[in-house]
């Protein structure tokens, strides 16, 4: 199980023996004081940019898409459509990894999020395990490895039904006793493996029938349930002293219930990967559903929540410098805590050159508000 500090395992004893409720009061005390190692709460990782968020989503694992092969999807072809589908065994190219994060620090990029999923050995769990999963030890050097170049890590484990087959059996035991079981345990986890990082992704997108229409089993949570069991993550992730971090896309389609029910604690990564961000020029495209997402950076602005927006070079090279003109025009910088770059490019060889195109385009802007 990797050599996890002596007083995790300590702890652990104590949630057995104690009364859950003291117990989680002591985890709570415990993690506001340090001792789960968030002394910083960065990971002693030296802020770069003037505490301005850099960062860039990269994979490790991908076992977050359909649970079944696919025939299409979006600019994949031939072999490469099996990526998107579960696998048995990690699909992640440790060299590439070295070379897009080598030149994310090099371009004056400060964090990391690595999306999880299978690609680590979660010391509670090991029935998720998969060939070619990390092995802790190793993955504690690497967080270190990038903490050393200026990279602060963070955690990203999607919850969302739409991308949840890294939790094999259990993501058809949604909503039980047992799903959150297990999801308390690797969140636990993660929060020690990351010395206590700032903040926990807890993806929480697309989770709707038209995201899952190509999978076998689907489910959707919906009303009150959706909110229970989100407030439930927030609740897990804020125990352990981490900050609770989603994708933001939930407000497009109940924009009332979000502004109503949300956390402010929550922060929030709005996405938009278009080229336009002009609204008279979205409505003369009858582009109606792009001007929501673009029009949701202001209104969660204005609503009060922490944002992180995020462009991507998925389907534009343009967009993430657009996202960043755009959420400076519309935003307040007291609640604009930086930028995120999410290509949905795998960690492999054919994929390099988009990633390191990502990064440049992040790198492209830095350099620019350096000059203003």
């Amino acid at each position: 199980m990797g050599s996890l500090p002596k007083f995790y395992w300590r702890m652990k004893g104590m949630e057995e023996k104690m009364d859950r409720r003291d117990f989680i009061k002591l985890s709570a005390f415990s993690a506001a004081a340090g001792v789960f190692g968030c002394t910083t709460g960065t990971g002693a990782v030296a802020r770069k940019n003037d505490g301005q968020i850099w960062a860039a989503l990269l994979h490790m694992g991908t076992n977050m898409w359909s649970d079944q092969p696919v025939s299409s999807w979006g600019p994949y072809k031939g072999d490469q459509l099996s990526l998107v589908c579960q696998a048995d065994h990690v699909r992640f190219d440790e060299k590439v990894w070295r070379t897009v994060t080598g030149r994310m620090a090099d371009a004056g990029m400060n964090m990391v999020v690595i999306d999880l999923g299978e690609a680590i050995k979660y010391p509670s769990h090991p029935e998720l395990w998969v060939e070619g999963s990390w092995e802790i030890d190793r993955f504690r050097k690497e967080l270190a490895r990038l903490r050393a170049m200026g990279l602060e890590p963070i955690p990203k484990m999607n919850f969302s039904t739409a991308h949840d087959v890294w939790l094999k059996k259990y993501e058809r035991m949604v909503s039980t006793k047992k799903y959150y079981e297990v999801c308390a345990d690797l969140i636990r986890d993660v929060c020690e493996i990351f010395d206590c990082p700032r903040f926990l992704h807890l993806g929480y997108d697309e989770e709707t029938a038209g995201h899952q229409k190509k999978f076998k089993y689907c489910v959707v949570r919906q009303g009150d349930l959706w909110w229970h069991d989100f407030l439930w993550f927030v609740k897990e992730t804020e125990k352990t002293g981490m900050r609770p971090w989603i994708w933001s896309d939930y407000v497009w389609h109940h924009p009332d219930l979000f502004y109503k029910r949300m956390p402010k604690s929550v922060l929030q990564s709005n996405w938009y990967y278009s080229r336009e961000f002009d609204v008279e020029k979205l409505k003369a495209l009858g582009k109606e559903n792009y001007i929501t997402h673009v029009k949701a950076y202001e209104a969660l602005d204005k609503a009060g929540f922490d944002q992180v927006p995020t462009g991507s070079n998925w389907s534009y090279d343009t967009n993430f410098a657009g996202t960043v003109e755009h959420c400076r025009r519309v935003c307040s910088p007291e609640r604009l805590k930086g930028f995120m770059t999410a290509p949905w490019f795998f960690t492999l060889p054919e994929w390099e050159k988009k990633l390191l195109e990502a990064v440049g385009q992040v790198g492209a802007v830095i350099r620019e508000g350096k000059k203003a």
